[in-house]
């Protein structure tokens, strides 16, 4: 009975331990050991505790005024293997959709306030659309962003939306922007008309990986032929997405 209990004691640990760094995870400028007990709905006290645990393993670090925690150096090496993994799991899925439209096909991941592109396989058409591995791109105005924050909860997204057009000093419409995410949860796809590099347009849809990572393939067509090829990308790319999701559920 002992055993049991302790059993439950160590899992209950793991899942607090899982909660502060998703919470770390969703906010790249750190929080303090308050804020995190506030995400998460622990003691001050608690949090404190595992997080001197997680600190002892470099899973997370303090900033040098030590004021704020945010993820450490460990997750970055964990994250990196995996994202390789993501990417070679990925890899096939990309070289056919881009066969298939004979247009570009991007990987990329959800990473603090942008997305980062891990991959691409370039269309085989002269005038196509190309982005190097690394680039960052914004989360409001293009299909790889918008689609990524639609997978996000509401307040969540919100709150990275709103970041964003304040740092780019932009005037941002929060209950149309959230139409249109509700629109992307109906349809599994995000589409970006010229509205983050005029002449290029885009469709993206949006998956997380077996450990809970913000991932999105888009395809971006120069716009002259966009809406011409349009039916034919939203059909293979929600097919790819399909297969994608299925595999990373197995």
């Amino acid at each position: 009975m002992k055993d049991e209990g302790n059993t439950r004691a160590g899992i209950q640990v793991i899942a607090r331990a899982a909660a502060i760094l998703r919470a770390l995870r969703d906010d790249a400028d750190g929080l303090s050991l308050g804020q995190i007990a506030e995400r998460v709905g622990l003691p001050r006290s608690t949090v404190q505790r595992i997080v001197g645990a997680l600190q002892v393993e470099r899973l997370v670090i303090a900033s040098s005024s030590g004021g704020s925690i945010r993820l450490g150096p460990e997750i970055t090496a964990l994250s990196e293997a995996t994202r390789y993994n993501v990417v070679e799991e990925c890899r096939l899925h990309l070289s056919e959709l881009s066969r298939r439209l004979g247009e570009t096909a991007d990987l990329s991941v959800l990473r603090g306030a942008g997305m980062i592109f891990l991959d691409q396989v370039p269309g085989t058409h002269r005038l196509r659309t190309v982005s190097a591995v690394g680039d960052v791109f914004p989360l409001t105005n293009t299909a790889n962003g918008r689609a990524a924050l639609a997978l996000l909860p509401e307040a969540r997204a919100r709150g990275l939306a709103e970041d964003e057009w304040r740092r780019w000093h932009q005037k941002g419409d929060w209950a149309r922007f959230s139409e249109i995410l509700a629109k992307i949860r109906d349809t599994g796809l995000a589409c970006d008309d010229n509205a983050h590099t005029d002449g290029i347009s885009a469709l993206g849809g949006a998956f997380r990986d077996r450990n809970g990572e913000i991932h999105a393939i888009s395809v971006p067509v120069p716009s002259q032929r966009f809406e011409q090829i349009k039916p034919q990308v939203e059909e293979a790319l929600t097919e790819t997405l399909n297969i994608l999701k299925t595999q990373l559920s197995t």
